[in-house]
C-alpha cells in the first residue's frame, strides 16, 4: 500500500475575520487548495470537513456546505469530522482511510471555525465541551483554568516553571513575526511575557494571557492523493507515518503531570517512520497553551520527564536551536481556531518541506513532526511528514 501524499493546499489568515460564517470560510479556500493540486474540481472523488462548532455557529453540518462553492462535487461523498482541537487532523485521517481503501484518487480536506462572533463567555463555555463536564465543568476560567490546574500540579512537582512559560511565549510570538496567517505578528519578548501587568494579566493562575492561544476565525484546506499520482504532479508531501492515541477524558484518571497518551503517539509514530526524534528537522506541536508545548517536549522525548524547560531555556526549540518546535509560532502566535488548527499544522509544515514558507523558511526541513491533541491530551496525533 502506497502512502498518501499532499499535492495541494491553501491558507487563510487567522484572527478576527470580516467573513461572516463558516460557509464564507469554506468557500474562500476549497477551491484555491484544489488549484494549487493543479487538478479540476471534478476530480476530487470525496470531501472531509472539520469543524468543532458545538454552539460556535447556528449553522451546523458543514459537510453539506462544501456544494455552495464547489457543484462539482454533488453526488460525491462528503463528510462532516469533530474530535475536539484535534479536529483539523482527524478529517485529514478520515481522507487517508478513504485512499487506502481503494475508494478514489484524490480527497479534499477542509478545516474552518468562526469564533470571534461568539461572546467571550460563551466561547469559554463552548471550550470546556472538551473537558469531562461532570468533574470538570465548573472550573474556573474554562479550558484555561483546566490547564491552569495542569500547570500547578507540575509546578508543585517540579518547581516554578514561569520562566519556561514565557520563554515559549516569547519564542512562538518571535517566530509568528514571519508568518503571514498569524492572528498576532508582533515580538513580544520574554520580559513582557514573563511579567504580570495590566495587558498581560492572569486568565488563570499561574497562566497569563500570553500563555494562552488566541479566539480565532480562519481555514485550511489540502488535497490528497496516493504516491504514484503525486509523482506526476507539481509537488508531494508524503506521510510517512500518522498515528493516532486516546487517553481518558477526565484529568482525574491520570497523571496530568505527565502526557502519557501524547509520548504513546509519539513513540509509535516515530516507529512506524523508522526514525528517531533526532532524525526531524522541525516539529510544529500543539501550545495551546505554554505549559502544553513543554509538557509536550517530555512527551515526544527531547528531555526526561520533569525537564522540559531545559528544551526552551537552553535554546533548543529556537529556529537555530537543534530541533525548532514551532517555527511557524504555533497557536499562540498563529491562533486557534479549532476546526481549522489541524489542517493549518499540516499544510505550513508541507510548506516548509517544500521550500515555500516564505519568511519561515528554515535552512533545513527534511522530515517533519506534527503534534495535534483535542482536549487536554486526550486525542492525540502525530504525523511524520517528508517531501516525496
Amino acid at each position: 500500500m502506497t502512502e498518501a501524499c499532499i499535492v495541494g493546499w491553501a491558507h487563510t489568515p487567522f484572527g478576527k475575520l470580516e467573513d461572516p460564517d463558516i460557509e464564507s470560510l469554506i468557500g474562500r479556500v476549497a477551491g484555491a487548495a484544489i488549484a494549487d493540486a493543479g487538478i479540476a474540481p471534478g476530480e476530487i472523488d470525496a470531501a472531509f470537513v472539520g469543524l468543532f462548532n458545538n454552539g460556535f455557529s447556528s449553522q451546523d453540518f458543514p459537510a453539506s456546505l462544501v456544494l455552495q462553492h464547489l457543484p462539482e462535487l454533488r453526488f460525491k461523498p462528503i463528510t462532516r469530522f469533530e474530535n475536539a482541537c484535534a479536529t483539523g487532523t482527524a478529517a485529514i485521517h478520515g481522507a487517508r482511510d478513504f485512499l487506502a481503501a481503494g475508494r478514489g484518487r484524490f480527497a479534499l480536506v477542509v478545516g474552518a471555525e468562526k469564533m470571534t462572533a461568539t461572546p467571550g463567555p460563551q466561547v469559554g463555555d463552548i471550550l470546556l465541551s472538551a473537558c469531562y463536564r461532570r468533574e470538570e465543568g465548573e472550573i474556573p476560567a474554562g479550558f484555561a483554568g483546566v490547564f491552569a490546574r495542569i500547570a500547578e500540579r507540575y509546578f508543585q512537582r517540579f518547581g516554578d516553571q514561569s520562566d519556561a512559560l514565557a520563554a515559549i511565549a516569547a519564542k512562538n510570538h518571535r517566530n509568528g513575526v514571519a508568518n503571514p496567517y498569524a492572528q498576532m505578528r508582533k515580538d513580544l519578548g520574554f520580559e513582557f511575557c514573563r511579567a504580570v501587568s495590566e495587558k498581560n494579566p492572569y486568565v488563570a493562575a499561574p497562566l497569563k494571557r500570553t500563555d494562552c492561544s488566541l479566539v480565532s476565525d480562519g481555514a485550511a484546506a489540502l488535497v490528497l492523493t496516493d504516491e504514484e499520482t503525486a509523482k506526476t504532479l507539481g509537488k508531494a508531501v508524503r506521510f510517512r507515518a500518522a498515528v493516532q492515541v486516546n487517553e481518558f477524558l477526565p484529568i482525574s484518571k491520570r497523571d496530568i503531570t505527565r502526557f502519557e497518551g501524547a509520548a504513546e503517539a509519539w513513540q509509535r509514530a516515530l516507529a512506524a517512520a523508522g526514525l528517531g526524534l533526532g532524525d526531524l528537522s522541525f516539529v510544529e506541536s500543539h501550545d495551546c497553551f505554554t505549559i502544553a508545548e513543554l509538557m509536550e517536549y517530555e512527551a515526544m522525548g527531547l528531555t526526561p520527564y520533569g525537564q522540559g524547560a531545559r528544551a526552551v531555556l537552553e535554546g533548543w526549540t529556537a529556529k537555530d536551536g537543534k530541533l525548532p518546535v514551532n517555527p511557524s509560532g504555533g497557536l499562540k502566535s498563529k491562533g486557534h481556531p479549532i476546526g481549522a488548527t489541524g489542517v493549518s499544522m499540516h499544510v505550513i509544515t508541507a510548506m516548509q518541506l517544500t521550500g515555500q514558507a516564505g519568511e519561515m523558511q528554515l535552512p533545513k526541513a527534511d522530515v517533519a513532526g506534527i503534534f495535534n491533541m483535542g482536549g487536554a491530551a486526550v486525542a492525540n496525533y502525530v504525523s511524520i511528514l517528508e517531501r516525496l
